[in-house]
């Protein structure tokens, strides 16, 4: 009971600030309202509104899903050096990084559910209740390892922050065991997701065996990239104290991933125009387009000249470390990565269908809409658990036995 009530105490906190802060959250909330009341649409005509069709059946929903997989994918950049290694710096702000991974996989859940043409029967793949077919499923998987991975990371934050409410240190003899899981759990979240695309034989785009590591290089860049960012915005505007060191080492360790990146992306396309294989099409048209259908050209370009050069402003220790390349470079990287690993990988997979038939696809406004909804729900979770964690996290609320500090 009284974790029940310094849990109240704590979130009816959370609820108070100044003008900006609900500004903010009016700004969400309609931004939230507008992408609700075009799910519902979708809801009650189906996804016809939606400009997914036989040929190319997932679409900007899956895109943003398989985004954000890497985003929470990501912490455990941040869970390696901080929990294994004891690096001060990081240890100070995984925090932060574990309550991204908690809102990046509620995100991908709502797009998972935007995706389901009848999501009340979601009940199907739920353990007990419905048939998950597991282990021969893929999907069965999924499930598996994003729940687990929302969890293990909802698991240890909160139990640090009530660790840190009653003024005592958290004991890693009781998180060490879920923080060592959390390490091959987060690899799993984004290799499952690789499988799922492997695992189509009829799609030869993602019948490649290096997907997996590339999903895994690029989400150790993009996931970064974007907490980069955002501890900037909490250095800013609460009282935390981030360490240069911190956001300096996460962008070298960037540095290392994008250059695996890249590598592997280049393997990928040698391999595919060096055989001129019937089966190299898909990636033919991503790049320079087939029968004069080119739609997703000038975006995978686009993509790929902005990771480059992201890539060289991080691999340079000087431009890594002054805030105004880096910031460009993080804004680059995510921009760049959310198109490739987005449009630029589900969609290239369907065209040309089987068939040899070419549907070329572009999100309807009701799936922009929505997209924009989920993102904005996400930024509320964010702001809320960084409202809740804040005061206890520098210590303006505690709760000792007689109550609160």
């Amino acid at each position: 009971m009284t974790i029940i009530r310094n849990f109240l105490v704590a979130w009816k906190l959370s609820l108070k600030g100044d003008k900006k802060f609900y500004a903010w959250l009016g700004f969400l909330a309609v931004l939230m309202a507008i992408g609700a009341n075009a799910y519902m649409d979708q809801m009650n005509r189906g996804l016809i509104v939606t400009a997914m069709r036989d040929q190319v059946s997932w679409g900007f929903y899956i895109s943003n899903f398989t985004f954000l997989v890497g985003v929470a994918a990501a912490a455990v950049l941040l869970v390696v050096p901080a929990y294994l290694y004891n690096f001060k710096p990081i240890k100070e702000i995984v925090l932060f990084g574990e309550l991204l991974a908690i809102t990046a996989i509620t995100m991908c859940i709502m797009f998972i559910m935007a995706d389901l043409g009848q999501p009340l029967r979601v009940w199907h793949l739920m353990p007990f209740i419905g048939t998950m077919n597991f282990p021969s499923s893929l999907l069965a998987w999924d499930v598996i390892v994003l729940n687990g991975y929302l969890v293990i990371n909802t698991a240890i934050a909160f139990y640090v922050l009530y660790q840190v409410s009653i003024g005592k240190e958290y004991k890693m003899s009781v998180i060490g065991p879920l923080i060592i899981l959390s390490i091959p759990w987060a690899v799993s979240i984004h290799t499952v997701t690789a499988f799922l695309y492997n695992g189509l034989s009829a799609r030869p785009f993602w019948n490649a065996s290096i997907l997996a590591p590339r999903f895994l290089a690029s989400a150790f860049c993009s996931g970064p990239a974007l907490m980069i960012i955002i501890f900037q915005l909490i250095r800013k505007l609460s009282e935390v104290e981030i360490d240069d060191r911190a956001l300096f080492k996460i962008a070298e360790l960037i540095a290392y991933a994008m250059a695996i990146n890249l590598f592997l992306l280049g393997a990928e396309i040698f391999k595919e125009f060096y055989s001129g294989s019937i089966h190299s099409e898909p990636i033919k048209y991503l790049y320079f387009g087939i029968h004069g259908k080119a739609r997703l050209v000038p975006w995978i370009w686009t993509a790929t000249i902005l990771n480059i050069i992201a890539f060289f402003i991080f691999l340079f220790p000087k431009s890594r470390q002054n805030f105004t390349t880096l910031n460009i470079a993080c804004f680059f990287m995510i921009i760049g990565i959310y198109i490739e690993k987005g449009m630029g990988l589900v969609i290239p997979g369907f065209i040309p269908d089987p068939l040899g038939e070419i549907y070329e696809y572009s999100p309807s406004s009701t799936e922009v809409l929505v997209t924009i909804g989920i993102w904005a729900t996400g930024a509320l979770i964010y702001t809320m658990l960084l409202k809740f964690s804040l005061p206890i996290y520098t210590g303006k609320l505690s709760f000792q036995k007689k109550g609160v500090a």
